[in-house]
């Protein structure tokens, strides 16, 4: 037998593999301890512990209003014209509107549904735009062009333009609709953010350990791209919170998102704008509301933001 017929088949240089293994293990160990250290040092930020005291004062108003108020706004005989405009009292903290209903009492509910639509619209926007991020960046070629095309036609769309033109067609006027048609317009921004992440990482040298090891796209994609990508996703989204509260307060405020018998803030701030001169506490105490959200979760993102990205320390 010749010596050719003997020669064995080439197998990985074992030197190769523990180098690349040792590449995958560090690429690991440094993502845990850069969202090990974020979280340090988030908590030890003042200005985190003040948003997240805020944001959960909000969440316990939207998930049990019947805490912070003995009546439902839309229970019989909530509102009395006799009292329409009436200033605030001891009983009755933020006075009445027009239509002679509580204010404190519709300030407390109509928390549920900006939450809720914020929440939402986050979570749909993050996990459209995230997997479908993930994939174009993975794959490349022709479905990364295809699928960034799309991207831009959406993209082409301002929130509250797009929102107003679609809502006025299919008049989507409760909080299911409202989230479902502002997660469609704002999920272009969460994937031009994990394309790019997901782009950068997948030539480092820890995927290339993985998949010289075995390791099928799944399991990489998965297990070692994806945790790499995550920080600026979790930053973004945070920061969107507030973003998409606010864009539903404005379309409602416009007539076009949440429409009564629903409560929004919106709404409220819209039926008191022409009284703000004779009456400014139907608009100041909505307003108010509405403001102090937005500003949480904005500057939770800001923390956050901070705490995570290396470039910012």
């Amino acid at each position: 037998m010749s010596e050719k017929t003997m020669e064995k088949p080439s197998v990985p240089d074992e030197a190769a593999l523990a180098k690349e293994l040792e590449a995958e293990e560090k690429a690991a160990a440094r993502q845990a301890s850069l969202l090990k250290d974020g979280w340090a040092d988030l908590r030890k930020r003042p200005m985190f512990i003040f948003t997240v005291i805020i944001i959960a004062a909000l969440l316990a108003l939207a998930i049990a209003p019947g805490l912070f108020t003995s009546r439902s706004p839309l229970s019989d005989g909530f509102c009395q014209l006799d009292n329409s405009m009436s200033g605030p009292t001891s009983g009755h903290w933020f006075g009445y509107d027009v239509q002679g209903c509580d204010i404190y009492t519709r300030t407390v509910w109509g928390t549920r549904n900006s939450i809720v639509v914020g929440v939402l619209t986050t979570l749909a926007t993050t996990l459209l735009g995230g997997l479908l991020g993930m994939l174009a960046g993975l794959v490349g070629g022709w479905v990364d062009s295809v699928v960034s095309r799309i991207t831009e036609i959406f993209a082409s769309l301002p929130l509250i333009i797009g929102g107003l033109l679609i809502m006025s067609i299919f008049n989507a006027g409760n909080v299911w609709g409202v989230s479902f048609i502002m997660a469609i317009l704002g999920w272009p921004q969460v994937f031009r953010i994990m394309r790019g992440e997901v782009i950068a990482n997948k030539y480092h040298d820890y995927v290339a350990a993985a998949r010289a090891l075995g390791a099928d796209s799944k399991r990489i994609a998965f297990r070692h791209i994806l945790p790499n990508t995550l920080a600026p996703v979790i930053v973004i989204t945070t920061m969107n919170l507030g973003v998409y509260i606010s864009a539903e307060a404005a379309l409602s405020y416009l007539g076009i998102g949440i429409q009564a018998p629903n409560i929004s803030w919106g709404l409220m701030i819209s039926d008191a704008q022409d009284r703000f001169l004779t009456s400014p506490h139907a608009l100041l105490f909505p307003a108010g509301f509405l403001s102090v959200t937005v500003l949480a979760f904005i500057m939770l993102g800001d923390v956050v933001r901070d705490a995570f990205d290396p470039k910012m320390r």
